[in-house]
């Protein structure tokens, strides 16, 4: 019997070793993290990602302080509003600074999948919507911080402290991914659409055009300073959204709005005094529809730009927030406002008219105010002020600073940058006094990692004294 038993351990034994090669590998496989990932899949986790991190979150809600859109009146908000440690610390941002790059990193990867000699190099839908995506997180890179890693970035483990390249390079980079993307969705092909994953537009190659059309708009109107170019505005512009119904925007549902939670969870803004003052002036309609009394205080209360007190649950707050608030990566009525500068800078004032009607209209659909409202307002308000080309430029710049409110308040930081650098900072007049900041402070995990960044960060404080490239500065 013990022979036996012997005999049968030496044959067990014997049977595990033989088959170790084969079956201790699979054993040792992890299924659930899958090292190989359709792009499909992964493209939806960007798209998620950019909405409500990049295009949503900390870089709003500062730039919303920063333009008076809020006013920062409790913590970190409140500090950024008093313009004390968060405008210039490298943790203000740190954490949707690394979001950007991790979703440029996923892209990369969508792209070298889809591009010939990839493993789905038939799927030209994905790759030019990848495209578009990283031109999309790369220009908000760039424009909110300035000179940024690029070329030798999104190389983890091989590069470990990648040179910032210049924002005019990386702006040819930014326009490049734009043309490639707008090829590729031009293509046909065999891959089925991608449908409810992608959360935007369905998968439809056609929608996912006239964005990459509509972001060519926006970039050329960004180099009014240093490379002016209105034409290409409009070219590109024409090319794009025909009408609200086909703009770019993240509909929110199980995924709530990020200022609604911003409010719900952290409480920090106040309504903006200077906006309301704004309003009142043109006897806009829209600031009936802007702004609610804080819940349960029965008083709408208006917080003083620069000087609030720092209190929770005392002052007014915005009314046009809500969970299912969608996220605008780029909406009609900022097309509509873009084609009306660019034909204002040109002075062909008929074509502005046009335009502007197009976005104010527009804009007062957003808040559910009617079409004859819109019209009449228009036509008392802005039309008779339509006296001069230099007139038009201000009406239109103010008129877009009023309809942006508040989550295209990137793009309207983005504004009055360049208008600043253009010599036309009077047309959006800001009530805070204290240090408006040019631009965004780089990210700690870089500053502390990469010597490149530290030193270009430094101490801080440039972030109220340099412009980046394209509003003058530069870096």
């Amino acid at each position: 019997m013990k022979r036996i038993n012997l005999f049968i351990i030496a044959i067990f034994s014997f049977a595990l070793f033989s088959c170790s090669e084969d079956t201790m590998q699979k054993i040792n496989e992890d299924k659930n993290h899958s090292t190989d990932v359709a792009a499909r899949l992964i493209i939806t986790d960007v798209i998620n990602s950019t909405s409500f991190l990049v295009t949503g979150a900390d870089f709003a809600f500062y730039a919303s302080a920063y333009v008076e859109y809020n006013v920062g009146v409790y913590n970190q908000l409140y500090n950024a509003e008093i313009r004390v440690s968060e405008p210039t610390s490298s943790t203000t941002y740190n954490n949707y600074w690394g979001t950007a790059y991790s979703n440029l990193l996923n892209l990369r990867e969508i792209i070298r999948k889809c591009s010939p000699g990839g493993d789905e190099e038939a799927n030209t839908t994905v790759l030019g919507m990848a495209q578009v995506l990283s031109a999309y997180n790369l220009a908000i890179l760039t424009d909110l911080f300035g000179d940024v890693p690029w070329t030798e970035a999104l190389q983890p483990g091989e590069v470990w402290t990648p040179k910032l390249d210049k924002q005019e390079e990386i702006y040819v980079a930014v326009n490049q991914l734009l043309t490639d993307a707008i090829s590729n969705l031009k293509k046909e092909t065999i891959v089925p659409a991608i449908g409810t994953q992608d959360p935007i537009y369905g998968g439809s190659a056609t929608k996912w055009l006239k964005f990459a059309y509509g972001l060519q708009a926006r970039y050329a109107m960004r180099l009014s300073k240093v490379k002016p170019n209105y034409d290409a505005v409009i070219a590109a512009a024409d090319n794009s959204f025909a009408n609200a119904s086909e703009e770019a925007f993240f509909k929110c549902s199980t995924i709530k709005n990020p200022f609604y939670l911003f409010f719900t969870d952290r409480d920090y803004f106040g309504a903006s005094q200077s906006l309301h003052d704004k309003l009142v002036a043109r006897n806009d309609p829209r600031d009936a529809v802007y702004f609610t009394a804080y819940p349960g205080t029965g008083d709408l209360i208006f917080a003083p730009n620069g000087t609030p007190q720092q209190k929770q649950g005392y002052y007014g707050i915005s009314a046009i927030t809500s969970p299912t608030a969608p996220i605008y990566l780029m909406s009609y009525h900022e097309l509509e406002f873009l084609k009306a500068e660019a034909y204002a800078r040109k002075g062909d004032l008929d074509n502005v008219k046009t335009h502007l009607k197009n976005a104010v209209v527009a804009t007062f659909a957003r808040v559910e105010l009617t079409s004859d409202i819109a019209e009449a307002y228009y036509a008392s308000n802005i039309e008779p002020r339509m006296i001069s080309q230099a007139e038009a430029i201000k009406e239109v710049m103010l008129q877009k600073y009023l309809g942006l409110y508040e989550i295209e308040s990137v793009e309207t930081y983005n504004d009055i940058r360049r208008l600043k650098a253009m010599g036309e900072g009077s047309y959006i007049p800001l009530a805070n006094t204290k240090n408006f900041p040019l631009r965004y402070t780089y990210g700690a995990d870089d500053v502390t990692t990469n010597v490149n960044v530290e030193t270009a960060y430094g101490d801080g404080s440039y972030v109220y004294t340099e412009n980046v490239w394209w509003a003058g500065g530069s870096r």
